[in-house]
């Protein structure tokens, strides 16, 4: 199954019934949903949907799949994941995948579908039905933590850094777009780090940009064909966008994501920076 669908693809199977649309969203409440959404779909905020009730990581397996079938998705069902914006529908489709849950991202996420005047729905998503949803197989193989980045320095891994050109400089910590910058102690980047600005992988429209462009992009930021990667932004959102398309569209098997990132990386006393 292709893990990307198009806005024209999933607006023509809206009627299926084993079509589960789930929205992924940045905000911690519903409004922009419930301006307009994908006709039939449910909402969740990124957070609570993806991490560990109370501790800063991932939940099991079973507590993921109770989650979904809460959200009314069944184990069978053809899971597609809206991004609103589009790397909280890929940072989530990297979290099902290391819990043994298969997805699609929809793409250019909850802007493409709204720029494209597909069909809308308003208010509230409608009460869902609980679904069996069986517990998958966990396999966190796609990840690394801080020690695992700190042995990988100056061993040939490519480490590559997509956030914005301002906080790869060590001019922010946040995205200049965000409101506070805040998130880690220390501006910088990890040693050697080669800088991939996630939007460069997109097209005009939010959509991910054609294989052949793509390739290109990665090679002239230094990727070699056989190159093991470690993917991390500052909380992995972005990074998990880059992961998703090396991974998934362009066949790149040995990539990771650092769930930690730059919050986890420029707070921790004595770790390593460039700037």
């Amino acid at each position: 199954m292709n893990a990307l669908v198009s806005a024209e693809e999933l607006a023509a199977r809206l009627n299926e019934p084993q079509v589960a649309v789930l929205e992924v969203a940045f905000e911690p409440d519903d409004a922009a949903f419930r301006s307009g959404h994908v006709p039939g779909s449910q909402w969740a905020h990124w957070k609570p949907l993806l991490w560990h009730e109370t501790d800063r990581r991932f939940p099991d397996a079973a507590t993921m799949a109770a989650r979904l079938g809460a959200l009314g998705v069944g184990g069978d069902d053809e899971l597609v994941l809206v991004g609103d914006p589009i790397q909280f529908a890929t940072y989530a489709y990297w979290v099902l995948h290391m819990l043994g849950r298969d997805a699609r991202v929809l793409d250019g996420g909850r802007a493409r579908w709204l720029a494209g005047g597909f069909p809308l729905e308003t208010g509230a998503a409608a009460p869902a039905e609980p679904a069996d949803h069986p517990a998958g197989h966990e396999d966190f193989s796609a990840a690394v933590g801080r020690d695992g980045v700190l042995a990988a320095l100056g061993t040939g891994s490519r480490i590559f850094d997509f956030r914005s050109p301002e906080e790869y400089r060590g001019e922010r910590v946040a995205p200049p777009t965000a409101p506070v910058d805040h998130g880690a102690e220390r501006r910088g980047r990890i040693p050697g780090a080669r800088h991939l600005w996630f939007e460069r992988l997109l097209a005009v429209d939010g959509t991910f940009r054609p294989a052949d462009e793509l390739r290109t992009v990665f090679r002239d930021a230094g990727l070699c064909e056989d190159d093991e990667v470690i993917a991390y932004c500052r909380l992995s959102h972005r990074a998990s966008l880059g992961w998703f398309a090396l991974t998934r569209l362009l066949g790149h098997e040995r990539v990771r994501v650092y769930d930690g990132s730059w919050t986890e990386w420029g707070s921790i006393v004595g770790m390593p920076i460039e700037r």
